[in-house]
């Protein structure tokens, strides 16, 4: 063990040598090293955040949940023009699937509106995200609030006019004012606050709760009616508890048919869409993402790998003389390739603690410009970056080692003098 300890020592110290005689070549060479790491820990930093806001977005929604729709939230091989014939979802359907099906524990209706501006006194938002729906969305989706509540069931049903509101739409409006019981315009009435939504931070599927307000879905049915154009329905409906995910789906296809009047042998004009479908995609999209960074950072890896061999070769011959004095007085040939295997090593890590370095920096100046989404370098992608650079020196440094472990002591040593 210390002999390898030594030899382990004399390694590190002939890649510092290396380093310290041959600056610009070294550096070139560990060049493609250093790139090739900060790519793919870059990349899989990247992804990794990606998929993590995107699963904290997602974990405020039952992965069961399910959307119907006249549109589909996934891939389809229904063509466009028949999509386009399908009716949208109206809100008789929405009433016969929270009456008729049993697997399900809540069903809200969400209806899709043209942006909104919102006044108090002399302030004004603009182009507001609105959203739409009834009282059973905050049972469905998870919402903190900072202040006051969602509308209830009684002010849902009856169209009332008030207004949950989201935080920077509250401080643009109010700044320091309390404004729970304050009257905002919209529409051209006016409706009471009661809620403000805790701030979350910026969605990646859309407007977040921060910039949208909302507002109960049969205000604006009464307002504009079943048949606007503009408007588009959808049905939200959230399983019980242990609920059979297929049962239920089953259920609302044949509510769903039953009010449409769908012939057995007509296919279904509408979709059901679920989380758990959506995260599928994401996940796939996320592998796709982490192949191509992989596919890409290879080249660089490769590039590197040539870099190392070449400090190897170049290593080995300027000390030849070393190398057959060091056979001549009983080194074995297996103590002269880990000896250079091991500074190959050494050379690539080198290069892949600056890539891991670089990316570091890079998180640091990402998350100093973005307040919501949070790069991170996790310590299994740090770990990944020096096994990569690892196998990349000990790939580049074999045909070098061997050649040194090969040398006869005798032509090494002439040869060198």
């Amino acid at each position: 063990m210390l002999v390898y300890l030594r030899l382990l020592k004399e390694s590190f110290s002939f890649a510092l040598n290396a380093l310290r005689n041959n600056k610009l070549r070294t550096f070139l060479s560990l060049l493609g090293v250093t790139v090739g790491i900060f790519s793919i820990i870059a990349v899989l930093a990247a992804v990794d955040s990606l998929d993590k806001t995107i699963t904290s977005q997602l974990s405020s929604l039952d992965s069961n949940t399910m959307y119907v729709a006249n549109m589909s939230f996934g891939p389809t091989d229904v063509p466009r023009w028949q999509r386009e014939t399908f009716d949208e979802v109206s809100y008789n359907e929405y009433k016969s699937i929270k009456s008729s099906v049993s697997e399900a524990e809540h069903v809200a209706l969400q209806l899709f509106v043209k942006r909104e501006n919102i006044r108090y006194e002399s302030e004004l938002v603009s182009s507001v995200n609105t959203v739409v729906v009834s009282h059973e969305f905050i049972d469905i989706q998870v919402m903190e609030f900072e202040k006051g509540r969602f509308y209830n069931e009684s002010e849902s049903n009856s169209g009332k006019a008030v207004v949950v509101i989201g935080s920077e739409i509250a401080k643009s409006l109010f700044g320091e004012l309390e404004p729970i019981g304050k009257k905002v315009r919209l529409y051209g009435q006016k409706f009471t606050v009661i809620g403000v939504v805790k701030k979350e931070g910026s969605g990646l599927f859309g407007d977040s709760n921060d910039v949208s307000i909302f507002l109960p879905a049969n205000y604006v049915r009464n307002r504009y009616g079943d048949n606007n154009p503009y408007m588009k329905y959808i049905v939200i409906v959230k399983p019980k508890k242990d609920a059979d995910i297929e049962g239920l789906k089953a259920e609302v296809v044949q509510v769903m048919r039953n009010k449409r009047g769908l012939k057995p042998d007509e296919m279904d004009t509408f979709f059901i869409s679920v989380i758990s479908g959506l995260q599928d995609l994401i996940d796939t999209i996320i592998g796709s993402l982490n192949i191509i960074g992989w596919v890409i950072s290879g080249f660089s890896l490769l590039v590197g790998g040539f870099g190392i061999a070449n400090i190897m070769f170049v290593s080995v011959k300027e000390r030849t003389n070393l190398i057959g004095i060091q056979k001549s007085l009983g080194a074995k040939n297996k103590f002269i390739l880990f000896q250079f295997l091991f500074e190959a090593v050494i050379l690539a890590v080198v290069g892949g603690v600056v890539g891991l370095f670089l990316v570091w920096i890079g998180t640091i100046i990402g998350n100093s410009f973005t307040e919501d989404f949070e790069f991170v370098l996790s310590p299994y992608n740090m770990a990944l970056g020096f096994f990569i650079s690892s196998i990349i020196g000990l790939i580049s440094g074999v045909v070098p080692a061997l050649r040194a472990s090969r040398l006869d002591p005798v032509e090494a040593i002439r040869t060198g003098m």
